[in-house]
Order: C-alpha cells, then structure tokens, then sequence
C-alpha cells in the first residue's frame, strides 16, 4: 500500500493494518514450528520393525494380541496444541488491534494529531474523515477538519465543511454562530456581499440577521395590494435601511441603470406590472418584487366654475356651471375629500387673496380637480371691521344692546355681529352683509336670522331680508329705525 494511504485506491475498502511482533515473540513461534516439524518428519521416516527385534514389545499375560506403546504419539500432540492455541491468540489480537484502530474516534483523532505535527496534511484528514463517520454528530470534528483544509489552502473544502455545519441540526447555537462568521469572512474578503445577503437571510436567525445590518436588504414594500381598481392608483415604494429603489412599469427586470423610484407612481387606466429592487450602500441587490394591477375607471371630469382666476375689484360669485351634484370643494388649496364642504350654489369670493379647489367623487373616486387663484380688493377705504362697528353701533342706538360687547341685560347673554362677505345685491351696488348671533354665557353661538347690509361705498346701513316670494330686499335703517 502507498505511504499514509488507510483505504485501497482500487477497491475503496479499508486496508487491515496488522501490528509488528515482537522479536523475540516471533522467534519462540518459529522454533515451536521448526520443532513441530522435526518430530513430524522423524515419525514418518522410522520403519517398522520385525517381531523378533522389537525388545519394547512383551507378550500380553492374557495371551491377547501384541501391541505398539505410543511413546512418540504422546510427546508430539501437546507441542501441536500448544502452538495452535498461540496461533489463535495472535489471530484474536491481531483481530482486536484492527477492530480498535478502524473503529476507535480516538486513535484516529491521535493518528492525525501524529500527522499534523509532521505536516501531513492529507494524512491527518483521512483519519478527520474517519473520526467523521465514526462520529457524525460531533460538530467539532467538522470544525478541526475544516480548519486542516484551511492549513492547506484549500478554501473550497473549508468553506463547504462549513456550509455543512451551519446545516448541520447538531449544531449548537454557538457552533452555528461560529460557522457563519467564518463564513461571512470569506465572503467579506471577496466583497461578495451579495451571497453574504443570501446568507443571512436564508438562516431565519434574528439574531443573526441584527448582528450584521449592513449585509441585510429587504424587497421593496409597496403601498397597494396588487390586483383590479376603478380609479387611479398613486403606487409608493419603500424600503429599509440606507440605499436606492429602482423599478420598472414594462415587465422587464429592473436594474441599477433602471429608472430610480423618487416619488409615487401614478397607475392609470390600463394594465401594469410594476417591478422593483433595492439596492444598498454596500452595493447588495435585494430580490426583485413583482406587482400586477389592472386600472379601469370612467374618467371624472372637473366641474366648470364660472370666474377664472384672477384679480377682481367687484364682488363676485363663484358658481358651478355643469351641475352640483357630488361637487365638493376647499378653500385651503387642498384636495376635496368626501369630509370637504358640498357645493351647493353660489359661494361669494373672499376679500383678499383665496385658492379654491373643486373635485366630483362618485363612489369613492375623486375626479380632476379644478383650482382656481383670486384676489379681491375693493376700492372703497371701508373695511368688514367697520362695516361690523356701524351696525354695533346702530344696535345699540336703537336700545337693542346695553353695551358695545352686546350685552342686553344681567345674564350674560349678548348678540353678536359678524362679517360674512361682500356681494352685489341686486345690482343696487355692493355691500358687506353681517349676520346677528346670540351667544349664551356658556359661550354657545347660534344665528339668530337677522342680516344687515352696509354699502361698501357710502357706509349707509340697511337690514338684509327676504320678500314673500324669496327675494332679498334691502330695508334702509336710516329711514326705519324699527
């Protein structure tokens, strides 16, 4: 057999190692056998002698026949027996010797420590991989071989011993940390942080996975379920961690020279597979998602308003031509939802500067907004604020109110006089109208119905109400003090 060689290279079985004798033991068996021999031979060469010479035979007193003594059978049988039992005494040790070296973890665990001392490398892993087999739960054993093969440089067996290990379900938690932080480093030498990515995620281990943050990248999260919708969907896509998001709506993969996600995607009518990756600031390319959805709605149109944005310097009224029905709108420049204000007719345009937004929703579905801009200054030096103190003042003159705070007696309660807004009454000219409320001394408001129209030109006070048939009528309060 070749030197350090434990198994056939022809047959692949192990080879029966049998240990040397002895000197002095073998020369014993080699006389036991050589005398053995002798005798044997002696006995065949003697011939057999005639009655009359033979002087050992004497007549048998009971006349019976004559017979031979067997002296010589008797001195040789006991040296025969002696070296057959020697001979199986050496069969069964030499069986034991070879029972207990291909069977025993430690001899050969203390062979490769032998070899590893004498830098055979190969030798000391084929006793490794005997232990191995000899004991397949010891995790340790796949440790000490691995680190053999790394002694060797040879990195491929080192890192596929541990690939073994981490699979391994003998592994202890630490043993399982220890494989994959050797693992990790072989992967951080090569910058290969993709597979270190693969790793960790492939392992389930939190622990694990929280130890090394920076190998770890997650698919994107997108912001709706994919499937069937009948409006116009703004898609957003996020991610853990500090990198870049790239998608693609045209069903290709995506790629780092793909268009990169900065604000949400607008799914309109139509079919849409949207596909998106991560990648992070160490270069790792997270798995790639892939979302269908189908966009089907009826388009919405915005409602048509009847003043354009601009500046004005008459009261105007801003209306929905088209229609009323589902319109709602805002006066803060933001989007109309269902919790917006309902249009219901005219509203009068704001003093000053105002953006209004107009928008159907019909079942759930928020159409084209329509925004308009204005600004309305009126050229008069009146302002509301004193619009409001002439009508106070009035109030009071006429005994209605005891004070300017609208107090009327010792309760606590008073009437209250607000701005509402400047319009054009029936094309007589321009007023602010001012609404009467009653305030309780618990602070609750309420509109008592009263109106007042003050002429945004000459200041003249009016009472604003409605005839029988509902129209406005101005009622001069210089003329009627009622």
């Amino acid at each position: 057999m070749a030197e350090g060689k434990l198994y056939c290279e022809h047959c692949g079985e192990d080879i029966h190692i049998v240990p040397d004798f002895e000197p002095e033991l073998e020369q014993t068996i080699q006389d036991i056998l050589e005398e053995l021999h002798g005798d044997m031979e002696d006995e065949a060469e003697e011939e057999p002698k005639g009655f009359e010479e033979l002087e050992d035979f004497e007549e048998p007193e009971d006349g019976g026949d004559w017979q031979e003594e067997p002296v010589r059978r008797k001195r040789i049988w006991p040296k025969v027996l002696l070296a057959l039992v020697f001979l199986l005494f050496l069969a069964a040790g030499g069986a034991a010797w070879h029972i207990y070296s291909s069977y025993s973890e430690e001899y050969q665990l203390n062979r490769a420590e032998q070899y590893l001392e004498l830098g055979k490398y190969d030798e000391a892993i084929i006793c490794y991989n005997r232990a191995v087999e000899l004991d397949s739960a010891n995790v340790e054993l796949l440790f000490e071989l691995a680190d053999i093969y790394l002694l060797k440089n040879n990195k491929v067996e080192y890192e596929y011993l541990l690939r073994e290990i981490i699979n391994n379900k003998n592994a202890t938690a630490e043993q399982l940390e220890g494989a994959y932080g050797k693992l990790i480093s072989i992967y951080r030498e090569r910058r290969d942080y993709q597979t270190i990515n693969a790793l960790l995620l492939a392992s389930g281990n939190e622990n694990l996975i929280a130890a090394y943050p920076n190998y770890i990248v997650d698919v994107p999260e997108f912001s709706i379920n994919e499937g069937y919708y009948t409006s116009i969907q703004p898609l957003k896509l996020t991610a853990s961690g500090s990198g870049r998001i790239y998608y693609t709506i045209d069903g290709s993969e995506p790629t780092e020279e793909s268009t990169q996600y900065t604000a949400p995607i607008i799914l309109e009518n139509g079919n849409h597979i949207v596909k998106a990756c991560f990648v992070n600031d160490n270069g790792i390319v997270s798995d790639v998602v892939t979302k269908e959805y189908h966009i089907e709605y009826n388009e919405i149109f915005a409602p048509e308003i009847s003043a354009l944005s601009g500046e004005y310097s008459a009261p105007m009224m801003i209306e929905v031509l088209d229609g009323d029905e589902d319109v709602y709108y805002t006066m803060d420049g933001s989007d109309p939802t269902y919790s917006s204000a309902v249009y219901t007719g005219p509203i009068p345009m704001p003093l000053g500067k105002s953006t209004f937004k107009f928008a159907r929703i019909v079942d759930g579905v928020t159409g084209t907004v329509a925004q308009r801009d204005y600004q309305l200054i009126l050229n008069t030096e009146l302002t509301p604020a004193q619009a409001v103190t002439s009508v106070v003042e009035y109030c009071y003159i006429i005994g209605k109110i005891t004070d300017f705070d609208g107090h009327f007696d010792d309760s606590g309660d008073s009437y209250q006089y607000l701005y509402l807004y400047a319009a054009n009454i029936n094309k007589v000219s321009d007023f602010y109208v001012i609404a009467e409320c009653y305030r309780t001394a618990d602070g609750n408001v309420t509109r008592t119905g009263n109106n007042f129209a003050v002429n945004v030109y000459s200041g003249e006070r009016f009472k604003l109400q409605r005839d029988d048939w509902g129209r406005l009528e101005l009622v001069g309060l210089e003329i009627s003090e009622q």
